[in-house]
């Protein structure tokens, strides 16, 4: 098992910035590939980042937040973040963490973000 902890959520302003993190903890090496998704209040969950693996990635966003969120990962301290820049009122979410061996079989659960003026 994969234990992932996020922290990193908040209230911030439009246009400000925000840095998610991840840590991941147990079976690590079970982690090979990790990302972010998100779901809002009467929403489905949704992905916004991720493909990241430990050795190579194929990394990518979704179209809403492409050019605004940068995904990160450090292998050897085993965290994950998301850098969250030029926020909208709609990025206003639970962000969750997700990571497994080829597909996403492992949650935490998740960091409230929320974007208001």
């Amino acid at each position: 098992q994969v234990q992932l902890v996020e922290s990193g959520g908040g209230l911030v302003q439009p246009g400000g910035s925000l840095k998610l993190s991840c840590a991941a903890s147990g079976r690590t090496f079970r982690a090979g590939i990790m990302g972010w998704f998100r779901q809002a209040p009467g929403k489905e969950r949704e992905f916004v980042a991720g493909g990241i693996g430990r050795i190579a990635s194929s990394i990518s966003y979704a179209d809403a937040v492409k050019g605004r969120f940068t995904i990160a990962r450090d292998i050897a301290e085993n965290t994950l973040t998301l850098q969250m820049d030029s926020l909208k009122p709609e990025d206003t979410a639970v962000y969750i963490c997700a990571s497994g061996t080829t597909s996403y079989e492992y949650w935490g659960l998740g960091t409230q973000v929320t974007v208001s003026s």
